[in-house]
């Protein structure tokens, strides 16, 4: 919690201004009870008259207007300095997530991410704003009322000593029990989103296989786990009120016995007697509320933690090498981490900037040309896995070749392609671009170098030339036409009475999935990029589409290195160099015409399409 404090730092103004004002209002609270003693000694007891009744009660009217207005101001600076933290806190959350390595973000998980960035963020807004308002005036308000108890008799003041000493005893002790099983429950939390969001997103899936039954079934076990989890925790905090209420119950009852015998030894007046009473209600009072205050608190801390989880990870470093998965994978909550690559220890020394180059290919010693790019002998596991996801892979590729990339599902394909944008980094060997290690290259530069279409053809809310520009800033019109002209997507757009202003629902629903792949094509075609990677990116499209795909980035007038990972063979035939994966190994690297010859995976793969598709 103290390292999120600095989201305060824009606030400090407010957050000075709530506690002040409710000491203010705290210390009108303490001389209340001393105006009514004065009421029932002197205003009545001594007989003093009406007249002085009726000042006393308009200074109590006073003080209570006057306490109110503290009590609205002090309000309004704790809302407007815990908005403003959780504000600042969500614009930095939302940034580092942004920043995280691919490796992160398969450690994470998107439904983990989601309970911090809403619940955690919330339960922490809250508990600031109410600290703001209590944390102080409480604490204020007991010991103000035991130092009057003691102005107004020692016996008395020590009812109230031993009374705190206690309560504070029983208070920290259901605190330190409550906070980490808050944080368990916050966890169980992240299993019920992830829950909900599987489902949601999958509910056609569900229905076709007629699921439904049992991820109902299972959100129940997941539920009751919640419930399970909120119920134990929900009792121990509940023992705060009542045990707060017996204490100070068992403390006014021997706060009469003392002031009855001190009453009739003739120490202290009957009005002292009411106005220690009130003292003790007060903090009775105050306790609830604190009570209620730290439970809060125990919440926010353990959200705290979690939040700070995320922060502390070290974010990718673009201007050189990124961060190991050793250290990605430290801080998670010591939760099992799934589907994350072992890195290679990184390379030291000054970033190497990648310009936009198209000249002739450098040659190296004995005069040998340097390949554009070229993997050396590279290996990637995930995380605990007891065989590599790719397995000694070496092939050279020359600038403008195009390369295609097919095997069966699981077999490495967008693995490899991932490694040359350093989405993910290599356990062993190097991957080389005009010579030069990818992890030695600034990480911008290198995706400046890249135009990608993912696996998953994902548009962003918007319009259509929105999301060309995601491509390339400012992009101009006659720019994403021609882009829109070579991804075979120019009819989509003309075909929209919007045009290139034709609204984009978050996802591209409003898009089939062709248009939308096509849509992903252009987009990454918007910046003449110098590597064009495309993962399974026509997988949705009619071989004629295909074909016409495929020709017209043959006619590139920039000549770029086209990686094309397909499942068709139809859609790689023409390629330069294909290379064909099974079990993470490249097991044969060659033309069609040679690989048909001399590879049994990539035989197989074709004669099952030819015959399928009668070719």
């Amino acid at each position: 919690m103290r390292k999120l404090l600095k989201y305060l730092v824009h606030y400090k103004l407010q957050s000075v201004l709530a506690p002040l004002f409710k000491l203010l209002e705290a210390c009108f609270e303490l001389f209340v009870p001393i105006i009514v003693a004065a009421i029932i000694d002197k205003g009545i007891g001594e007989g003093a008259g009406a007249g002085y009744i009726i000042n006393a009660c308009l200074i109590l009217v006073a003080l209570g207007a006057v306490g109110l207005a503290a009590a609205v101001a002090a309000q309004y600076f704790a809302a407007r300095a815990a908005v403003g933290f959780s504000k600042e806190l969500r614009h930095d959350l939302f940034k580092k997530m942004q920043g995280l390595s691919y490796s992160q973000i398969d450690a994470l998980g998107t439904p983990r991410m989601i309970t911090r960035m809403t619940s955690d963020v919330n339960q922490l807004q809250t508990g600031v704003n109410l600290v703001l308002r209590l944390f102080m005036r409480s604490p204020f308000i007991v010991f103000g009322a035991m130092i009057m108890a003691y102005v107004l008799d020692t016996a008395a003041g020590n009812v109230f000593a031993i009374s705190i000493a206690v309560l504070c005893v029983a208070v920290f002790a259901i605190m330190l029990v409550s906070i980490p099983l808050y944080r368990k429950s916050q966890t169980r939390l992240d299993g019920i989103t992830a829950a909900s969001r599987e489902t949601l997103t999958g509910a056609r899936v569900l229905r076709a296989f007629c699921k439904e039954d049992d991820e109902v079934t299972s959100f129940r076990k997941k539920n009751a786990s919640l419930t399970r989890s909120q119920l134990f925790v929900g009792r121990i905090s509940a023992l705060m009120n009542p045990l707060t209420y017996a204490i100070i119950n068992v403390s006014i009852i021997a706060l009469l016995y003392t002031g009855a015998i001190r009453v009739e030894q003739g120490a202290i007046t009957q009005g002292t007697v009411v106005a220690l009473y009130n003292y003790m209600s007060q903090i009775l009072v105050e306790l609830i509320k604190l009570a209620n205050l730290i439970i809060t608190v125990t919440k926010s801390f353990a959200c705290a933690g979690r939040i700070a989880e995320i922060l502390e990870l070290p974010s990718e470093d673009l201007s050189g090498v990124p961060q190991t998965s050793s250290q990605n994978s430290s801080v998670i909550s010591g939760e099992p981490v799934l589907g994350e690559p072992v890195l290679g220890e990184p390379v030291l020394g000054e970033p190497v900037l990648c310009e936009p180059v198209f000249g002739e290919p450098s040659v190296g010693a004995g005069g040998r040309t340097t390949p554009f790019i070229e993997f050396d002998s590279v290996s990637v596991n995930y995380g605990d896995a007891e065989m590599n996801a790719l397995d000694d892979i070496t092939f050279s590729v020359e600038r403008g070749e195009t390369v295609g990339i097919i095997g069966g599902t699981g077999a490495g394909k967008t693995t490899l392609i991932n490694l040359i944008p350093r989405f993910y980094g290599a356990c062993s060997g190097k991957v080389l671009i005009n010579g030069v290690n990818v992890e030695e290259i600034d990480g911008q530069a290198l995706r400046d170098m890249c135009g990608i279409a993912p696996q998953k053809a994902v548009l962003f809310g918007g319009t259509v030339r929105e999301n060309m520009q995601w491509g390339k800033a400012g992009a101009t019109d006659e720019e994403i036409l021609k882009a829109l002209d070579t991804a075979q997507a120019r009819e989509v757009v003309e075909g929209k009475s919007g045009g290139l202003d034709e609204p984009v629902e978050q996802g591209g629903k409003n898009f089939s999935g062709g248009q939308r792949q096509r849509l992903t094509v252009a987009r990454a075609l918007v910046k003449r990029p110098q590597i064009l990677i495309l993962d399974d990116s026509s997988s949705a499209l009619d071989y004629a589409t295909d074909a016409r795909l495929r020709k017209a980035l043959k006619n590139l007038d920039y000549d770029p290195t086209v990686f094309i990972v397909s499942q068709r063979t139809s859609s790689i035939r023409h390629a330069d160099k294909i290379i064909v994966l099974d079990g993470g190994r490249a097991v044969g690297i060659g033309t069609h015409d040679e690989l048909l010859k001399t590879c049994e995976v990539y035989r197989e793969i074709h004669y099952s399409q030819y015959k399928k598709e009668g070719a």
